[in-house]
C-alpha cells in the first residue's frame, strides 16, 4: 500500500466521523457530498449548480457573490445552449438519426451533455459542438459492431453503413481536418484517419471475442478497452460484457468484489495521470482539465 492510500484512508475515517458528529450542518453536507464522489470526478457546471443551493443555506452567505454565482451560471448555460442548437442542426444535417434508427441509437443530446460535462468554459464552444458529434458517431460504430442480429439483420446494416455512414464520417472527418488546417496551419487528417481506423479494429476484436464465444482475461480485454471503450452506460443496456464480468469470470469474485477491483484500478490509473500532469509541464491546460 502506497503512502497515497495511507494518507486517504486516514482523511477518509477522519472525515466520516466528523459527519457523524454533525457539528456544523453547512460543513457536514459539503463534507459528505465529496466523500460519496470526489468533486474532481464530477462534472463542473453541475457541481456549481449544486453548490449554489447550499451555499445559500450557509449562515453567514454573502448574498452579493451567491448572485453573481447564479448571473454566472445562467450566462454560461445560455452559451451552452446556443452550442446545443449548433450540434442538432449539424447532426440532422448528416441524416444518421432517422437513417440508421432502427439499429442504432440517436445519442447526440447524451453526447453533448458528456462533452459540456467535461470542458464547460464557455470559450470552447467549438470543441463542445465537434466533441459531441465525434461521440455520437462513435455510438453509432458501436451499435454496428454489436452482434446481437442476425446474419440478414447484419447483411443489411452493413449495406446501410456503406451508403450513409461512411459518407457521413468521412466528410466529418475531413472538415475537422480543414478546420485546423485553416485555424492552425496543422494538417490533422492523418492522425484522425488512425484514430477512426484504430477505433474499427477494436470494435472488431470485441466483436470476435462475442461471436466465436471467448472470454478474454482482464488484461486482454483492457489492453483493447482502452481504445474501444465508449461510455459506463453501454453495460446497462445488455451489451457484451465488460471489465467487471470479465473480473468475475476470471477469479470467481462476486459482483461487488469485481466493483471494488475496477475501482481500486480506477484510482490507480487517475494517480498515474496526475503524476504524468506534474512530471510533464508541457501538457496543454485545456487537456490537463478534461482529464
Amino acid at each position: 500500500m502506497s503512502i497515497f492510500d495511507d494518507v486517504r484512508n486516514f482523511t477518509t475515517s477522519y472525515l466520516k466521523e466528523y459527519v457523524k458528529e454533525n457539528k456544523d450542518q453547512y460543513l457536514s453536507t459539503i463534507v459528505s457530498h465529496e466523500l460519496e464522489l470526489p468533486r474532481y470526478w464530477r462534472m463542473p457546471r453541475l457541481e456549481a449548480r449544486w453548490f449554489i443551493d447550499v451555499y445559500e443555506t450557509r449562515p453567514d452567505m454573502n448574498s452579493i457573490v451567491l448572485e453573481l454565482a447564479k448571473l454566472d451560471f445562467n450566462m454560461v448555460q445560455a452559451t451552452h445552449q446556443e452550442d446545443m442548437k449548433s450540434v442538432s442542426r449539424k447532426w440532422k444535417k448528416m441524416g444518421l438519426g432517422d437513417q440508421l434508427s432502427s439499429f442504432a441509437r440517436d445519442t447526440w443530446m447524451m453526447c453533448f451533455f458528456w462533452a459540456t460535462g467535461t470542458t464547460s468554459e464557455p470559450q470552447h464552444g467549438y470543441w463542445r459542438s465537434m466533441s459531441g458529434i465525434v461521440d455520437a458517431l462513435i455510438t453509432t460504430m458501436d451499435d454496428v459492431y454489436d452482434v446481437y442480429g442476425t446474419l440478414d439483420e447484419l447483411e443489411i446494416l452493413t449495406e446501410a453503413i456503406d451508403q450513409i455512414f461512411f459518407l457521413a464520417l468521412y466528410n466529418f472527418v475531413n472538415e475537422l481536418g480543414f478546420d485546423a488546417v485553416k485555424e492552425h496551419a496543422v494538417d490533422t487528417i492523418p492522425y484522425l484517419k488512425k484514430s477512426w481506423t484504430d477505433l474499427c479494429k477494436a470494435y472488431l476484436l470485441e466483436a470476435k471475442w462475442y461471436k466465436n464465444g471467448y472470454t478474454p482475461t482482464l488484461k486482454e480485454y483492457m489492453d483493447n478497452a482502452w481504445i474501444s471503450i465508449s461510455a459506463p452506460y453501454k453495460i446497462a443496456r445488455g451489451d457484451t460484457p465488460k471489465s467487471i464480468n470479465y473480473y468475475m469470470h476470471e477469479t470467481g469474485a462476486s459482483e461487488e468484489e469485481a466493483r471494488e477491483h475496477i475501482q481500486k484500478m480506477i484510482a490507480t490509473t487517475w494517480m498515474k495521470m496526475n503524476r504524468d500532469r506534474l512530471e510533464n509541464p508541457h501538457f496543454p491546460k485545456l487537456l490537463l482539465q478534461m482529464r
